[in-house]
């Protein structure tokens, strides 16, 4: 399993600072409602492309709601999950992985699930290598310490958590031990260094690759996909629980309703979805992401395995057992649940 160590509080407000973002969150009306809204954005690629990209999307919602809404980006999901646990903010767009955590460890909940252009509410984690480069899954298998491995960020679910649980672990894999090298960085940062022969092999998502192409078509070019998991859960929007009830439905609802219409105003708005790479937002509560709870429960029983601990073994298959059974509930009222 993988152990997140997340950081204080100061370093926090150090990347907010950093942000140009220093949120009161005291500050609020006489009703309780707040002033203004902070939402946070993963810098996934990097702020000055995504900045651009979400911000008609914040206009539109602080006129829906009537509350002034500002981004707050970051470049790691640790950032992400301790401002929303300090009350820095208060909504985000969190993949799946650190959705869990802010649900775990942020009194967050989630609010709504994103669907691509085709309305599709999962993407898939792959691994890229150079193409040409005559690397093929079994090469990369062989785990002879030749190749240089790049992960995502230790919280990223396409980029860490899948690629782990549904290629690494099933075959007794440890990358730190199968890899000459193995470096963590962002899906952006992975597509260059595979591109420019930094790094033999990486992971990315269906998702990121969507955005190299348009972004950075050359580079694009160089690479080619040798590995892709089963579908994995779409980002979500995740609210704190503590926000006033009904600004959160007005929240909800702004993200629901989002360029269904078909008015100009709603053509609009398909345009930024567009840019996003997103068809838009449909209802979810948080068994939207028992895959990510399945997948983390899969790690720990593996790990108990590996201990050979007859009482830690027990201890994971106890709570394995228990996401199954939950999912599959989940699945039986609502079988579009992953």
């Amino acid at each position: 399993m993988i152990r997140r160590n997340l950081v204080g509080a100061a370093i926090v407000a150090a990347a907010l600072a950093l942000a140009g973002c220093n949120p009161k969150p005291d500050q609020t009306t006489s009703g309780g409602t707040p002033n203004e809204l902070t939402f946070s954005i993963l810098s996934a690629e990097n702020q000055a492309s995504m900045a651009p990209l979400w911000q008609p999307l914040l206009d539109d919602m602080s006129q829906q709601v009537g509350i002034k809404v500002k981004p707050f980006f970051a470049t790691n999901y640790t950032s992400l999950v301790e401002a929303m646990r300090f009350k820095q903010v208060q909504i985000g767009w969190f993949s799946a992985e650190p959705a869990l955590q802010a649900v775990n460890r942020a009194d967050g909940q989630v609010l709504g699930r994103v669907v691509d252009a085709g309305g599709d509410a999962t993407y898939k984690s792959v691994i890229i290598v150079k193409k040409g480069s005559g690397i093929t899954l079994d090469k990369l298998l062989k785990c002879d310490r030749t190749l240089n491995f790049g992960l995502g960020d230790t919280q990223s679910t396409s980029g860490t958590l899948a690629p782990k649980a549904y290629l690494f672990t099933p075959k007794g894999i440890d990358p730190s031990t199968c890899f000459k090298t193995v470096k963590s960085a962002s899906h952006q940062a992975n597509v260059f260094s595979v591109a420019n022969g930094v790094l033999d092999a990486a992971t990315n998502n269906t998702v990121g690759l969507l955005f190299a192409a348009r972004e950075n078509p050359d580079i694009a070019q160089k690479i080619e996909v040798i590995w892709t998991s089963p579908p994995l859960p779409e980002s979500s929007i995740v609210v704190r629980k503590d926000l006033d009830p009904a600004l959160k439905e007005k929240i909800r609802q702004f993200f629901l309703t989002y360029g269904t219409g078909s008015d100009a105003k709603a053509d609009q708005q398909r345009e930024v979805l567009k840019k996003l790479a997103y068809g838009g937002f449909k209802p979810a509560d948080d068994t939207y992401l028992n895959p990510i709870r399945e997948m983390q429960a899969a790690e720990d029983l593996a790990a108990a395995r590996r201990s050979k601990d007859a009482a830690k073994i027990a201890a994971a298959q106890a709570a394995y057992d228990k996401i199954r059974a939950a999912s599959a509930q989940a699945r039986a009222v609502d079988p579009s649940a992953q």
